[in-house]
């Protein structure tokens, strides 16, 4: 049995970004991920906002890696051909008492080293936006911000580190976890065992259970959830900028985010949770991110929602990231308590795990073959007429037009599922075939068949993501 240099558990943005720092390097690496595709946890229901660093208590690792994370994306996306659009932010004060809000939120950005905060009202403030409630007094401008989709880049990160060496499995859930002679980690999953020097949990909303596994939980997880809902694409020009509210106490408010995709998103809730389970959304909870969005752009309508989901990011009591060796077990580190701004702070803290674990006494050193670009995607409804015709004569495929909705041909979907989809989801996050107005009413069944045909398996067998996710039943 080998014995890896490094094992991390959990298959999110976090994981995947902390495999991908490490592959740099001549080691021996696994990621194991309890779903059956990596991002399948709380990173598919991500916001997908790289946030600028205002929000921030200065000091914090929130802060720090926020802001090292944010300037990182540029070179990391087209490294990983990952879509990332830098367009700015808004937070909108509603009342003449919330202005010293913006004043001060503006002095903490500085002192995080946020670049180009500046306040707007008046004229210039619905130039940039004109689709705002008059009755905005002034906004903070934070160019900074920028969007991207978290699946696609969980899934680039991840695609990139197996390139570069690292074995990933999948279905794989973490059963126990056993020391030998004080050091060794020894992992059982329903694939047998891994042995390891260094362990990583990186688990997302499971990482107290897999602490508590070597008795390494020295925090405890606060869960809420947030349900978001996703906007036809013909409301796109409604705003330019993601909207913030002044923020309460435990979130950053109920937002409007135009996606990297082009669609708008309006979310999230943040209810305190106890079940891990739960992502239901309701009516409820609809009507209220309705009525908070509507103060702020009246023209938002029930009517262009296309497609609801729920979250649950997992903060930490201690309302900072925690990311440390255990003090128990040698080898051990923790990453969690990875709640906002997470995703925008993933390069920054993989490159801090990395650095730990040199301090922990793993020698590094650099392979000279580290390829850190992975294969560029077709994305066929982004080429030119002539381009498109170019595909189109080389090979059929790309002229059957899998998707409608998005325009998503059939070799895409097979270039998906050779670049790892297994699941329906599997193919709709790499590919955005069924993200559109239909929702897959049109595409899914054609989808579940190429899944069938190109995995040699029968229709019976192809999930939406996995386990007991079946689309086609048969009588027993």
């Amino acid at each position: 049995m080998r014995t890896n240099n490094v094992l991390i558990i959990g298959g999110g943005v976090i994981g995947t970004a902390i495999a991908r720092a490490l592959s740099r390097y001549e080691l021996s690496i696994t990621l194991v991920e309890k779903e059956v595709e990596v991002g399948f946890g709380a990173s598919k229901a991500n916001s997908g906002i790289i946030h600028p660093g205002f929000h921030d208590q200065p000091g914090t690792l929130k802060a720090k890696l926020g802001l090292s994370g944010n300037v990182m994306y540029d070179k990391l996306c087209k490294e990983l051909d990952v879509p990332l659009k830098r367009i700015g932010s808004l937070l909108v004060a509603l009342k003449e008492e919330e202005l010293g809000i913006l004043e001060k939120l503006k002095v903490q950005g500085e002192l995080n080293g946020v670049p180009g905060l500046k306040i707007v009202k008046g004229e210039a403030l619905f130039q940039m936006e004109p689709n705002l409630t008059k009755k905005v007094k002034a906004a903070l401008y934070a160019p900074g911000l920028a969007v991207v989709s978290p699946y696609e880049l969980t899934i680039a990160l991840a695609e990139n580190a197996q390139q570069n060496g690292v074995k990933v499995i999948l279905d794989a859930e973490v059963k126990n976890i056993s020391s030998v002679n004080g050091a060794l980690k020894r992992v059982e999953t329903k694939h047998g065992f891994i042995l390891t020097d260094y362990l990583i949990n990186a688990a997302g909303l499971f990482a107290d259970e897999i602490a508590s596994m070597v008795e390494a939980r020295n925090f405890t997880l606060l869960l809420r959830k947030g349900e978001e809902y996703i906007l036809d694409k013909k409301t796109a020009d409604l705003v330019k900028h993601v909207i913030f509210p002044i923020s309460q106490k435990e979130t950053k408010g109920v937002l409007i985010i135009p996606t990297v995709d082009g669609n708008l998103m309006i979310g999230p809730t943040a209810k305190r949770i106890e079940k891990k389970s739960d992502l239901s959304t309701s009516r409820e909870d609809l009507q209220v991110i309705l009525n908070r969005v509507r103060k702020l752009v009246p023209q938002i309508s029930s009517e262009n929602i296309i497609a609801s989901f729920a979250g649950i990011r997992a903060g930490s009591e201690k309302g900072d990231f925690i990311i440390t060796p255990s003090k128990k077990v040698k080898g051990f580190i923790n990453v969690v308590g990875i709640d906002s701004p997470g995703l925008t702070a993933a390069p920054a803290i993989a490159q801090m795990v990395v650095d730990i674990l040199s301090q922990e006494g793993l020698k590094l050193r650099k392979k000279r073959d580290y390829q850190p670009s992975r294969k560029k995607w077709i994305r066929f409804r982004e080429l030119p007429s002539r381009e498109k015709g170019r595909l189109v004569k080389k090979d059929k495929r790309y002229g059957n037009i899998i998707c409608r909705c998005e325009t998503v041909s059939e070799m895409e979907v097979i270039e998906a599922i050779k670049r790892g989809a297994r699941t329906l989801d599997g193919v709709k996050f790499r590919t955005r075939a069924g993200m559109g107005r239909c929702q897959g009413g049109f595409c899914a069944p054609r989808i579940v068949q190429i899944l069938a045909r190109e995995l040699g398996i029968k229709v019976e067998e192809v999930t939406k993501r996995g386990r007991k996710s079946n689309i086609v039943l048969t009588k027993k």
